[in-house]
């Protein structure tokens, strides 16, 4: 590390939280155990007190929405009953405030830090939207340091994304525009970049619009189509709407139409509907116009046209909505930055923020680029990407990974470059085969970490956290010394071939999942044998035939098997809670005996 004390840099966002360092004089953003680096902001409160983070508590939404805190930033800083909107548990009957909430996902992000660097951390950058008044900052700030951070610095949304933006522009005078539509909040900022310092002109915006409202408002869309109302569920209900909703609005940024399916929905059965990208549109046009009138007020308080911009960076998972980039392009009269990773640019920002505090970050100097995307072969030989092209380097990423069968005695790690979904349509840069001792499915665990340095040597290491015994590969230039000709016929094939390599990449996922789930439905059901009502095991019996059948059928149809999977999926969820009980009582006889 470049200080003995790092810096932390935490976007703590409305649906996900980001946490990074500076590492070697680079600024990173760290994965979790499970290799992920978005963890969503979800805290799930159990009746015995056990609080649960992340993915993990986001999962429970469905079966205890009462207990299952989400968006909570959204009411940091606010009276009862000031937010425009009100969740569907009370945080009150939990016995905690928004900031706590606030700070459990920190400790969460503060724990995958330590564990990542192997060290203890007590200082943060933590972002908040440029919006946020005083009492939001300061109750953001009582946040970090009930979660045992000291923070440094609170900045502002835009600001940490125009830092992300504009790190490798240092030399550049621009001005920018930077357009922040979250899960929860809406920002309007516009930069001035001037050798090396980042002025904010101009920030407005509604820290009470988001990509929440938009799953709401199709959810509801979706019950009146089915000629449903929503004033007839509960909330366990809701949540599976909401859920659904939301899937099916990231669907249509990529799909024209999607299915909605929700076995069981009703009283009167189920709940399924065609939802196509017009109707999305429809429903979302008038909270994405209210953006409008913000851009608006922003360039007149900058004292700027539009034509005066040098750019306009889209940041947000919102903005992967093709009616946010067209009404953006409206507005400002051009095509919108796409360059910036929306879910990570503010999270990276952060992390710049951070390692300018800590002087970390004096020297940067930024050299090369990776051409194409590197990453390694998963079960059912699909590509899994760990650093995507046009990554600057050096740079480093990893992810954790695990035996897919019982008994697997070594895991083989193949190195490939390029940008197909399959393994077999990329280029092989090496293997590593890492042993480990059999046991059961899941339970090897080998953390895989690639990383490019200054001279575009890629390193790959395998670690068998079991063991903690390394595997390391070198790869000379391999990582960015690639013919141009063979970037261009590697990029034009991933572009002529998108539709079949993606209908392929989701049906060997939804393939696997079936194989999975079915295994595991045939285990519970001989476990709870006789106790679970016949009519409900010939529900789940009738599901699983389901899942079968469209696994043989020809040809493949991906989103029939992800609906049969869905369905199999609802079916079994009293048996799924039959067998936690089971477990629990089990432990507790262990322990009483």
């Amino acid at each position: 590390m470049a200080n003995a004390s790092p810096i932390l840099g935490i976007d703590l966002g409305t649906t996900n939280s980001l946490v990074g360092v500076v590492d070697s004089g680079f600024p990173i953003l760290l994965a979790d155990a499970e290799g992920s680096r978005l963890t969503p902001s979800a805290v799930h409160y159990a009746a015995g007190g056990r609080v649960t983070v992340g993915a993990a508590a986001l999962r429970q939404r469905a079966l205890e929405p009462a207990r299952t805190v989400t968006s909570v930033k959204r009411l940091i800083g606010r009276r009862a009953g000031e937010s425009e909107w009100q969740p569907v548990y009370d945080l009150k009957a939990l016995g905690r405030t928004p900031a706590e909430v606030s700070s459990d996902i920190l400790k969460h992000l503060k724990g995958i830090a330590e564990r990542a660097l192997e060290i203890e951390v007590s200082r943060a950058v933590i972002t908040v939207p440029a919006y946020f008044n005083d009492a939001q900052r300061n109750e953001t700030k009582r946040a970090g340091e009930l979660a045992g951070l000291t923070v440094e610095r609170i900045v502002s949304e835009p600001t940490a994304a125009a830092l992300a933006y504009g790190l490798d522009k240092l030399e550049e005078n621009k001005k920018i525009a930077v357009y922040d539509l979250g899960g929860g909040t809406f920002d309007i900022s516009i930069l001035e970049m001037r050798e090396g310092v980042f002025q904010v002109l101009a920030t407005t915006g509604d820290t009470q619009l988001g990509g929440d409202d938009v799953d709401r408002a199709l959810g509801e869309w979706i019950l009146q189509s089915s000629g449903s109302s929503s004033e007839s569920l509960d909330a366990a209900q809701r949540a599976r709407l909401t859920v659904a909703a939301e899937d099916a609005k990231k669907k249509l940024s990529t799909e024209s139409e999607v299915t909605v399916d929700l076995p069981f929905f009703l009283s009167s059965g189920n709940l399924s509907a065609r939802v196509q990208r017009r109707d999305l549109e429809s429903v979302a046009r008038s909270l994405i116009e209210r953006t409008r009138r913000h851009c608006q007020r922003a360039l007149l308080d900058a004292n700027i046209t539009s034509s005066e911009l040098d750019d306009v960076i889209l940041v947000g998972g919102s903005t992967r909505m093709p009616l946010v980039r067209q009404v953006v392009q409206e507005i400002f009269g051009r095509e919108p930055n796409t360059s910036q990773n929306p879910d990570e640019a503010v999270g990276l920002g952060a992390v710049i923020q951070a390692g300018i505090l800590s002087g970390a970050l004096k020297n940067v100097v930024l050299l090369d680029v990776t051409p194409l995307s590197l990453g390694i072969e998963t079960f059912g030989g699909l590509m899994n990407i760990i650093i995507p092209r046009n990554s600057t380097i050096p740079c480093r990423a990893g992810e954790m990974f695990t035996n897919a069968v019982a008994n697997q005695q070594e895991m083989l790690i193949r190195v490939l470059q390029g940008e197909r979904e399959l393994a077999k349509d990329n280029w092989e840069l090496g293997r590593i085969a890492v042993p480990f001792p059999p046991g059961a499915k899941g339970s090897a665990r080998v953390g895989v970490q690639f990383a490019i340095d200054a001279n575009g040597i890629l390193q790959v290491l395998a670690r068998d956290t079991a063991t903690n015994t390394d595997t390391v590969l070198e790869i000379q230039n391999s990582a960015v010394d690639v013919d141009d000709e063979k970037v261009e016929k590697m990029i034009a094939e991933s572009v002529d071939f998108a539709f079949e390599d993606m209908n392929e990449r989701i049906w060997t996922e939804a393939r696997l999942k079936s194989e999975e789930l079915l295994r595991a439905v045939d285990e519970a059901l001989e476990q709870c044998a006789g106790l679970v009502p016949e009519d409900e095991v010939e529900k789940i019996k009738i599901a699983a035939h389901d899942v079968r059948h469209v696994m043989q059928a020809e040809p493949h149809d991906a989103r029939a098997l992800k609906a049969a999977n869905q369905a199999l999926d609802d079916a079994t969820q009293q048996l799924a809670v039959l067998l936690v009980e089971r477990a629990m009582e089990a432990a507790l006889e262990r322990k009483l005996s």
